[in-house]
């Protein structure tokens, strides 16, 4: 029977959690352990890259691989619908576009997600509703470079966060959490008094080298998150 990758993983945690290879121990290599398995180099690769990316082996060039002497947890996070977070609610869905404008990235966003000078980018300001009630408002930058369709989106029937999901790939993401303090502006959109506490959510994704968008979006009260480790 064919060895998958999946078969692999499972026989590397088995040897892990027996302490066949202890924390801090080195692992053979992909060639060694491939001639074991009776599979090609590419699939011990895909395994070992994957527990990597889930905390339990570390990889260094010339060193090889070993198991981590303190294997990490890492939150698991799928980018989520707005239209189907609101719609399980049991709420209405509903979507309007506020501004819409290309124009070179500001010296903030340049620094923020790598961008050259001058690079031409969309930025969107959406706002989500459950029901009547404002959910969610979200101001969006997508460089051009890595998704050109987007210069050509409307964006007034279908919200950017559905149609990035839609339509493009991304290898890597940075979500960072926050509490701010609503701005007048934001405060009227969520129907919230200026200065109150506010849920902030800021995400950015990259395609390899290659940011594809940042965005803010801030929750009116009441909102929650949930993921698991």
């Amino acid at each position: 029977m064919r060895t998958s990758y999946h078969d692999i993983k499972a026989n590397v945690l088995d040897r892990i959690r027996k302490n066949v290879w202890p924390p801090g121990a080195n692992l053979p290599g992909e060639v060694e352990l491939a001639k074991e398995f009776g599979c090609a180099r590419a699939t011990v690769n895909r395994a070992m890259r994957e527990l990597v990316h889930e905390g339990i082996l570390e990889r260094k060039r010339k060193a090889g691989t070993r198991v981590k002497s303190a294997p990490s947890r890492k939150a698991e996070f799928a980018i989520p619908l707005i239209r189907e977070e609101i719609t399980n609610s049991g709420a209405a869905y509903r979507y309007i576009l506020v501004e819409r404008q290309v124009m070179p990235a500001p010296g903030w966003l340049q620094a923020q997600i790598n961008l050259p000078k001058n690079q031409q980018v969309l930025h969107l300001r959406c706002m989500h509703y459950a029901d009547r009630h404002g959910y969610q408002l979200e101001d969006r930058w997508i460089n051009i470079a890595a998704v050109p369709d987007a210069a050509h989106e409307p964006f007034e029937a279908l919200g950017p966060n559905e149609w990035l999901v839609r339509k493009v790939p991304f290898t890597d993401g940075e979500l960072v959490f926050s509490a701010i303090n609503a701005t007048q502006e934001i405060a009227d959109f969520l129907n919230m008094a200026e200065g109150d506490a506010i849920f902030t959510l800021e995400r950015t994704t990259w395609l390899n080298d290659l940011s594809v968008t940042y965005a803010r979006m801030y929750f009116a009260r009441g909102y929650k998150m949930t993921t698991q480790l």
